[in-house]
């Protein structure tokens, strides 16, 4: 009979451990746990809606509702461009890389490997060449509980894109709104420190024909110093801004084109009618803290099937031969062996039972922490809300403030026409209007601000690419937990 043929019972026996592995394998599964319910409420308490602001809100491209071409054109740039974005698409590749490494581990593997050991005298050596083949079963949940800590790395990688793209949108626009609020801010105090000074010239002139004190001529030079003063904070920051701005772009140096002044992109339209439930889908913070119970979950079924014994079926096919001198060639032997590898925890058992035990107390902290993100979500949007709401209304003030400040000098120039009012009063009612001019830009620059922080808070920013990858989010990875979370990267 052939070395390479096998009786068929032999075969059958050999087989046999095989057919009860497979039996046990479906016997012993990991069970995610379902993710909590009830944590959000059904509608934001601090939203408000109204005919005017436009539909739904767009957590894919809400800075587009400043409707400044050149912000739209920077954050697409942005996408593109910035190095920490890179960074974290790179590690999701590595880790859907590994991810899919980890799907091989528990399928059968067949390697060929040479041995060659010179005898100690150095007169021949034995030269060894074959086939070993391995299969090892996932049994008692380790294949499924592997499956999911690979599963819930490539999440979390994933849920670290996102991350990286939500803060980099929002930096992005705030950095925006910054430059051209300096820029404003800067022209206008520069209107300031000339009506300061024009201010100064007519006082000291009134003071020459004993029309003012010098006491009014002091306080009107000291007035305009501190106007020349508060230019050179707007200075600074249009410098930084432009400078931190490039960073985000990937690039060393500013386009120069920043430079240029230009308006403070306004805010048209405001719609915060998004639902609470959104958040599971949007806020990556939520879907890490997701992928944390699903890692955990694994943890503690490889804890589990720890416990019971690895078991793998192996095989292996060797040629073996006596090389004496340089060419004599022994005979060359071969055998053929197949049968079950078995791996049983004995006097360790208590320690694996520790870490199972360890395992179980993991997994319900990151059942507790993923409670904690999603109502620590809801608390950061509804604070946001609230402080939107609040900028609004500023805003609106300030534009009254505003109207009112012009129309003073308005009629402080007609006045000064019809010879009523001197060049005095038109200083002054310049510099009230320009004051005012001043405080409504810093009230649209903090409503802008906090629309911002109010849609990072939600996770808006536009979803990955296809070809970057996108993780089943927890409630593909197990039945039990289909209805726990809602959405996922693309939905």
């Amino acid at each position: 009979m052939s070395p390479f043929m096998l009786p068929s019972r032999f075969a059958r026996r050999a087989l046999a451990p095989a057919m009860l592995c497979a039996a046990l394998a479906a016997c012993v599964s990991v069970q995610v746990p379902r993710l909590p319910e009830g944590d959000l409420p059904a509608q934001w308490r601090n939203a408000w809606t109204s005919p005017e602001l436009g539909s739904a809100p767009d957590l894919t491209g809400w800075w587009k509702s400043f409707h400044d071409p050149e912000l739209n054109g920077l954050v697409e740039q942005a996408l593109a461009d910035n190095l920490d974005v890179k960074q974290a698409w790179w590690k999701l590749r590595a880790a859907r890389a590994l991810e899919g490494e980890s799907a091989t581990r528990f399928k059968p593997h067949l390697a060929f490997q040479t041995i060659e050991q010179p005898n100690p005298q150095n007169t021949a050596s034995y030269f060894q060449a074959g086939f070993d083949a391995l299969w090892e079963f996932g049994l008692f949940g380790r294949g499924d509980a592997a499956g999911h800590i690979a599963a819930a790395d490539a999440g979390a990688a994933a849920a670290g894109l996102q991350s990286a793209r939500v803060s980099l949108v929002a930096e992005v626009v705030r950095t925006y709104l910054q430059l051209r609020a300096a820029q404003r801010n800067q022209t206008l105090l520069e209107q300031a420190a000339q009506a300061a000074r024009k201010k100064v010239e007519l006082l000291r002139v009134r003071e020459r024909l004993k029309l003012a004190s010098q006491l009014e001529v002091v306080h009107a030079s000291a007035d305009a110093a501190n106007a020349e003063a508060r230019l050179a904070d707007p200075r600074a920051a249009v410098v930084q801004a432009a400078q931190t701005l490039a960073l985000l772009l990937g690039k060393s140096e500013p386009d120069p084109a920043w430079l240029a002044p230009k308006p403070v992109p306004r805010l048209v339209a405001v719609d915060v009618a998004s639902v609470p439930a959104d958040l599971l889908r949007t806020r990556p913070e939520i879907r890490y803290a997701e992928t944390q119970v699903l890692k955990a979950a694994g943890e503690l079924g490889i804890a589990k099937a720890d416990m019971y014994p690895h078991l793998s079926l192996g095989s292996s096919l060797t040629f073996a031969a006596l090389v004496k001198g340089q060419t004599r060639l022994g005979d060359v032997n071969n055998t053929f062996a197949i049968g079950p590898i078995i791996n049983l925890p004995l006097f360790d058992w208590g320690a694996r039972r520790d870490v199972r035990d360890a395992r179980e107390a993991q997994l319900r902290a990151a059942v507790l922490a993923y409670r904690q993100a999603v109502l620590q979500g809801a608390a950061e949007v509804e604070s946001d809300l609230a402080a939107l709401h609040a900028a609004g209304r500023r805003v609106t003030l300030a534009d009254q403030a505003a109207a009112a400040s012009q129309r003073a000098a308005d009629l402080s120039a007609k006045l000064g026409a019809l010879g009523q009012a001197d060049q005095l009063d038109l200083a002054d009612a310049t510099l009230a209007l320009t004051q005012s001019e001043l405080d409504r830009e810093q009230a649209r620059v903090a409503q802008g601000m906090a629309f911002v922080a109010l849609y990072k808070a939600l996770g808006g920013a536009p979803l990955p690419e296809a070809d970057a990858g996108c993780p089943a989010p927890l409630s593909q990875a197990d039945d039990s937990t289909r209805n726990a979370a809602k959405g996922g990267c693309g939905e």
